[in-house]
Parts: C-alpha cells; structure tokens; sequence
C-alpha cells in the first residue's frame, strides 16, 4: 500500500499557479513540513498520517496564506477537529474521486480550505 495517490488533473488545473509542499514523488528530498510555503498553497499530503501536514498549514494560514489541501473525510480524528478549530471551510465530493491510474479511493474526499479571510472571526457554532 502506498501514500502516493496523484490528484485528480481536473483538480491540479484548478490549483496550478499554487505552491505544492508535498508533490507526487516516492523519492523526494526536499521535506515541505520544514520549508515555508508560499502565499497560494496546494497540499494532498500523504493520508495515513495528514496529522503534521495539517498542523503546518494551520501554521501557515497564521501568517495570512491560502492553504487547499485534499483529505479523506473523517470527521472523528485529531487532525479534523484541527481543522474546525482553525476554521477551515470544507467542499465535500458527492462521489469518491479517481486518482488517476490507482482508481477510487475507497473513502469519501474533501478539500479543506484554510483563507486568511476567517483568521481573526470568532468560531461559528450551530
């Protein structure tokens, strides 16, 4: 089993003037949870530990940044919960998306998007 799953290229189109921290790549030697990100920021980090990747775009979108990032939707974890707390908004797909050559993935997606736009705003609740 591998983490390396290519995002959808209707997607890459969508964010494709973004800076990439984490790209398709089994052997990369540059590690983009210790290097700053730039101002427009696309992440599909790896899903079986998004964990620290979150944390860095948490980090990231302190500093005024626009951070994408694709995940799997599992509202019951740590790095969810993250996501709320930092008042990240969330598109979730009605289908399961296809990753190129390895078909669907067998869990649901969403992006999760962290904008400077709800930086300072108090957390919405229902």
């Amino acid at each position: 089993m591998t983490d390396s799953w290519a995002t959808p290229e209707w997607v890459m189109e969508l964010v494709k003037d973004y800076f990439d921290p984490c790209p398709l790549n089994d052997n990369w030697t540059i590690n983009g949870l210790e290097i700053e990100w730039g101002e427009k920021t696309y992440c599909n980090p790896p899903f079986s530990n998004p964990l620290p990747w979150i944390n860095k775009a948490v980090e990231e979108n302190k500093k005024g940044k626009l951070i994408i990032m694709m995940l799997n939707v599992d509202t019951s974890t740590r790095w969810y919960k993250a996501l709320v707390e930092a008042n990240a908004h969330f598109i979730y797909f009605a289908e399961r998306l296809k990753f190129s050559e390895k078909g669907a993935n067998n869990k649901p997606n969403m992006l999760a998007i962290l904008s400077s736009y709800n930086l300072n705003k108090p957390k919405e609740t229902i």
